[in-house]
């Protein structure tokens, strides 16, 4: 099972995180329980977090999936807030502050800072993975390289999805 090693050493822990999601994928069929988990994952393994999970993109909306947190918005057209926008973008956006994003959507007014990654499955967007801070400018250069990777780890499970 996943442990952190050394919480001082945010390239070691996120050394360690992705190895443990990966083995995870590799050891589980089922999408939703794979979402849960790596919500679960992120969220008590990273350090001033208040929301970890996923949208999934369903006609011209992402939908709430798994997640970790308080309760969310269940719906938000492409296009609209952070999440929409990567998805719609297809690129990672990272937010200092997100009270300060022209569209903003306020699951919840404690959230501070984001970093939302597109995910994809045959080359179509297939969703966003969120990630909430209550901190602001929470998420940086390092945080995302390393979420990226996992994006593309989870990008590569959707693949093989029969």
């Amino acid at each position: 099972m996943f442990e952190i090693k050394n919480v001082d050493d945010v390239q070691e822990n996120y050394q360690a995180l992705y190895a443990a999601i990966s083995s995870h994928l590799d050891d589980e069929t089922d999408l939703i329980a794979n979402l849960a988990n790596i919500s679960a994952f992120l969220y008590t393994s990273l350090p001033d977090l208040n929301w970890a999970g996923f949208y999934i993109k369903k006609g011209n909306q992402l939908v709430l999936g798994p997640f970790v947190g308080k309760p969310a918005c269940t719906r938000i057209d492409m296009g609209k807030g952070v999440c929409g926008t990567a998805a719609q973008d297809g690129k990672t956006i990272v937010v200092p502050d997100v009270h300060a994003f022209d569209g903003h959507i306020a699951c919840d007014g404690e959230t501070n800072s984001e970093i939302v990654l597109p995910l994809f499955k045959s080359g179509e967007i297939f969703g966003v993975l969120d990630i909430d801070s209550p901190i602001f400018d929470r998420f940086n250069e390092i945080d995302a390289d390393y979420l990226e990777k996992i994006a593309t780890r989870i990008n590569q499970y959707l693949n093989n999805l029969k």
